[in-house]
């Protein structure tokens, strides 16, 4: 089970009024930003009929089952059941919430939130993730590194490197570029990063 802060997302992937699945150990996720901005972690699994929340919709500051429309605002507390509009939604009628917070570009999850807030990497800007058939140690030996967070030479540039444990023998590879860097040498890290992927895969099932 997760302690602490998991990178599951950057920030520029979750725009204003949108959800995207996630996962945080063995717990999927709907992460999604209200209207306003607000960035929020919850259980991906609607308390009515068990519908992906991450299928939904925002609408203010208010995330809605797009099986039947209820809505959940602050706290995942119900507060719209459509086919009862006149109805006050029972307190227990709730989604479970997880902790979500910003820092660098990159979405932090975590269970309970730890006591230091996640790392913060002044210089660098969340550049782009991708998913990869690996182990977390096979990932980060390729970068020449080991742990969760790797600095690495990729593509021509420095990288900050953020490995995100997945379920069904996967990781995320959430990456922060350096802030400097032009067009021409983000569409080199790229072509990088897609590289690395391949290469770490077919080591994988070589």
């Amino acid at each position: 089970m997760p302690t602490d802060w998991t990178p599951a997302a950057l920030s520029d992937d979750i725009p204003a009024a949108s959800a995207a699945p996630g996962q945080l150990g063995p717990h999927d996720l709907a992460i999604w930003r209200s209207a306003s901005g607000r960035i929020a972690a919850w259980a991906d699994r609607c308390p009515h009929r068990g519908m992906r929340l991450s299928h939904g919709y925002v609408r203010g500051e208010r995330l809605s089952c797009i099986y039947h429309g209820w809505g959940y605002g602050e706290g995942g507390q119900c507060v719209r059941i459509p086919a009862h509009p006149e109805l006050t939604p029972p307190e227990a009628i709730k989604v479970p919430v997880f902790r979500a917070v910003e820092a660098s570009g990159v979405i932090w999850v975590a269970v309970e939130a730890p006591e230091a807030p996640p790392p913060e990497f002044p210089g660098f800007e969340a550049f782009r993730s991708l998913q990869v058939k690996a182990a977390p140690e096979a990932l980060a030996g390729a970068l020449g590194g080991s742990g969760l967070v790797v600095e690495a030479a990729l593509g021509g540039a420095t990288v900050v490197a953020l490995i995100q444990p997945l379920r069904d023998g996967a990781v995320g590879l959430h990456l922060l570029a350096p802030e400097a860097l032009g067009a021409a040498e983000l569409d080199a890290l790229s072509v990088a990063a897609e590289a690395l992927r391949r290469r770490v895969e077919e080591g994988v099932t070589a």
